[in-house]
């Protein structure tokens, strides 16, 4: 288990905050820039200034006032489309050293299938993970994401999952989570994945106090995250929504309701449903955001629209776990906020974010007939429904005084053929062929160009994430280590 306080690592070289941008940019002759503002603009021949990481004008490129008709740096975005930067809220981007294993099983078969793998990471394998994470994300159109980090085997610390966004570029929200109720304590993780309750506490509080960053355009914010209600005890739930409450702007995550083996556990255990669960650890309030969310009753659903909780809908971890649907369509009615989450890539098993806003919608149709939830509609859950569950409102619209987090995709790619009548919409309908970003810019920062991730050398960190990945899964069990031969 960790060793020590989480500051030795976060101290660390490559940890330290980026710099903001200095000068300014001009974005111009944008095809279509959907704007994501309150009255939903979209605008043709679009331009977008920025200002060292903050958006100072947005409109025609025709109209540009005489103060931001120049920049330090001009560029033309002919054959785009613009949109706000996605936000993804829920992921274990560890999880990627183990795709494609225990493919046939449910939530907890897969888990107990992939502990062993996870208990042998070190503080590297943590970095070059979440980089190779964040990369994905990025190049299928997040800007910033959460990471609900649960598990701190050997010297693995929250500081190596901040140091990989800070290299890349992302803006990033972890999640100091926990596991502390052991298989020899009635929970379904093996001891050594686990901590004593108040050391995880202390290393929460540690990494609140290194790394937490609540100011406007903030890089960095720390959220606690218990893993769930068959990892954690409810006295650690407790605590860490007393100790959260402690510090301006540190909200709250954890799993909830994904399954029906989920909800047997909580009712065999605790005796009650999701609803008196949450109340009895104080975890009703607006601070708060769940994961899944697929098993919600309608009482359920009301506390959650009464108390502000967030859901972070994962359509593909749901589907390939057979975990359920979430009826998003009714949440929404309801008044619950719903953001997007791509989960771990080892049960979705793609961080592609585009991809995931697709299937969103098209399950609300599939399932429930809900043509209302259009593509425009899935977006917004992944911009306006995701800003929200991080509790910001910096970010998330392409206007003045909003962070200059955009991303931008050719329209003349093949993915586009035949639908550039409506450049926004094909980003949804004819995900993923439309590919990876042509541009990314994360606070004010050129992150993609040319469809080429600026930060670090792609095919080096893939080759170096193949090595860790095969190293790990030796210690999968026999069936799903590296070689295997499958009988169909």
């Amino acid at each position: 288990m960790q060793n020590g306080h989480g500051m030795a690592n976060g101290n660390s070289k490559g940890t330290g905050p980026r710099q903001v941008p200095s000068g300014t940019k001009l974005f111009k002759e944008i095809e279509t820039l959907a704007t994501f503002t309150d009255n939903h603009q979209e605008i043709k021949n679009g331009a977008i200034f920025v200002r060292d990481n903050v958006i100072q004008w947005a409109g025609k490129t025709e109209d540009l006032p005489q103060e931001f008709s120049t920049a330090d740096e001009v560029l033309s975005l002919k054959d785009h489309v613009v949109i706000p930067g996605m936000v993804n809220t829920h992921h274990h981007m560890f999880q990627c050293l183990t795709r494609c294993v225990a493919q046939d099983s449910q939530l907890f078969g897969w888990l107990s299938t992939c502990y062993p793998a996870w208990e042998q990471m070190k503080a590297g394998d943590m970095t070059t993970a979440c980089k190779l994470a964040m990369a994905e994300l990025i190049m299928s159109g997040c800007t910033t994401s959460s990471d609900h980090c649960y598990i701190y085997p050997n010297d693995v610390t929250i500081g190596d999952c901040i140091k990989a966004a800070r290299e890349i570029g992302m803006r990033f929200h972890p999640t100091r989570g926990a596991m502390s109720l052991g298989k020899s304590k009635g929970g379904l993780p093996p001891d050594s994945c686990c901590e004593e309750e108040p050391a995880a506490l202390q290393e929460m509080e540690v990494a609140i106090k290194t790394y937490h960053d609540k100011s406007k355009y903030s890089m960095l914010r720390m959220g606690l995250a218990p893993c769930s209600p068959f990892t954690v005890t409810q006295d650690l739930m407790v605590e860490a929504a007393k100790l959260a409450r402690k510090y301006e702007g540190v909200r709250l995550h954890t799993h909830m309701a994904e399954n029906q083996e989920d909800i047997d556990y909580s009712m065999k255990v605790y005796g009650c449903r999701p609803k008196k669960y949450i109340e009895d650890v104080g975890w009703d309030k607006d601070d708060v955001w769940f994961a899944h969310c697929c098993m919600l009753d309608k009482a359920e659903t009301q506390q959650f629209a009464s108390c502000g909780i967030g859901i972070a809908h994962c359509p593909s971890s749901n589907m390939r776990l057979a975990s359920g649907i979430a009826p998003v369509a009714s949440y929404l009615d309801a008044g619950v906020n719903v953001g997007m989450g791509v989960d771990g890539t080892s049960s979705n098993d793609s961080g592609h974010m585009l991809a995931e806003v697709r299937l969103a919608m098209y399950l609300q149709r599939g399932g429930n007939g809900r043509l209302d939830i259009n593509c425009r509609k899935a977006l917004q859950l992944a911009i306006h429904g995701g800003a929200k569950n991080l509790g910001r409102d910096d970010i998330g619209q392409i206007a003045p005084g909003f962070a200059a987090d955009f991303v931008a995709w050719r329209t003349d790619a093949i993915g586009f053929a035949g639908g550039k009548h409506d450049p926004v919409a094909s980003l949804i309908m004819c995900a993923p062929s439309v590919g990876w970003v042509d541009m990314s810019v994360i606070n004010g920062d050129i992150v993609v160009k040319d469809g080429k991730l600026q930060t670090l050398d792609m095919q080096a960190l893939i080759a170096e994430h193949n090595e860790v990945s095969a190293r790990l899964c030796k210690f999968l069990p026999a069936e799903w280590q590296y070689g295997v031969t499958v009988n169909i």
